[in-house]
């Protein structure tokens, strides 16, 4: 009596991006962080997310490729494509976040952090690689605070997205009147867009809420201090305080 065959075993799955050898159902690729075919099985919730992602990909594409000679060097500067390497690879591409066992808030602040390293390297081809797979941790999230908000709109305007960014300035200020940072993602737009008027509106708001938002004492303006002081900075020159 023979007994019976085994199962056939799975097929070793391999990124189609880098290569590497991927665990059974992992859904990024931990030396990448690109998006695997198991990311297509997940749940509703994280199909939608991936296919927003997919979309936002070639919108980054495009935008970032248009704008690229014509955004005005801020901080963070993402529009600057000039710090790649002489083979054409990008200078940061060998060192990417290993992202496979995170939550959807930390897989999507490490992918932010990314972006912002890649932005003051002038690395547009990391900024592509990696926006659309921050969009889509940040649309997996189950709860947004006011921090989350400010790294999502930074990185819209990164893309030329200004009414998105703007809708979540919106959103901040409507959820914490006051809250700068507000302001300064409405003063970044303004500013990546020339508009002169909007832009010293944005430091008035800004300023005239400074000392009350830091008595409040948010935990996110410790994390985010430079860009607070620096926008302050700005506000207080450009107005004449």
């Amino acid at each position: 009596m023979t007994s019976p065959a085994s199962p056939p075993s799975s097929p070793a799955l391999f990124c189609a991006a880098c290569g590497t050898q991927l665990t059974p159902g992992a859904k990024f690729c931990h030396r990448c962080g690109a998006a695997t075919a198991a990311a297509g099985s997940g749940t509703g919730r994280e199909r939608t997310a991936w296919i927003i992602a997919g979309a936002m990909g070639l919108l980054a594409l495009l935008a970032v490729a248009w704008r690229a000679g014509t955004v005005q060097p801020t901080v963070p500067d993402m529009g600057n494509a000039g710090n790649v390497g002489a083979s054409g690879a990008s200078p940061l591409a060998g060192r990417a976040p290993d992202i496979s066992n995170l939550t959807p808030r930390e897989r999507f602040d490490r992918l932010w952090e990314r972006i912002i390293r890649a932005a003051e390297g002038g690395d547009s081809t990391t900024i592509i690689q990696f926006t659309p797979m921050a969009l889509g941790a940040y649309a997996q999230l189950d709860t947004v605070d006011a921090d989350a908000r400010y790294h999502a709109a930074m990185i819209r305007l990164t893309i030329g997205d200004f009414a998105s960014a703007e809708a979540l300035a919106d959103t901040i200020l409507r959820q914490a009147p006051g809250h700068l940072f507000g302001f300064v993602i409405r003063g970044e737009s303004a500013d990546r867009q020339n508009q002169t008027p909007a832009l010293n509106q944005s430091y008035r708001d800004f300023l005239a809420h400074y000392d009350a938002e830091l008595r409040a004492g948010r935990p996110e303006y410790a994390d985010h201090t430079p860009i607070i002081a620096d926008f302050r900075t700005r506000a207080k020159a450009t107005l004449g305080q």
